[in-house]
């Protein structure tokens, strides 16, 4: 992913950015579901296919000091990180 990450995504202990690399998009999606029963996160991003790179890549922000036990997203969903497109 070459998009910048943003200061305020990461500004304080506990906020985490994270690229996800899968081999096809369900797996992205089970790891995406997965990390939103844990925490508060950006919920399931778009999914985006980079024809130089192997895979399919997502990114997720995530809040790992709130737990998500009812599986919701829990962060604003602001825009960020939200454009589907091949090079990000």
């Amino acid at each position: 992913m070459d998009s910048v990450i943003d200061a305020r995504h990461v500004s304080e202990t506990g906020l985490v950015v994270l690229d996800i690399t899968a081999a096809d998009e369900e797996t992205a999606l089970a790891m995406m579901d997965g990390l939103q029963q844990l925490w508060a996160t950006s919920g399931t991003t778009p999914i985006r296919r980079d024809p130089a790179q192997p895979g399919v890549r997502a990114r997720v922000h995530a809040d790992i000091r709130r737990t998500n036990p009812g599986g919701e997203a829990g962060l604003p969903q602001g825009g960020e990180g939200q454009t589907s497109t091949t090079d990000q």
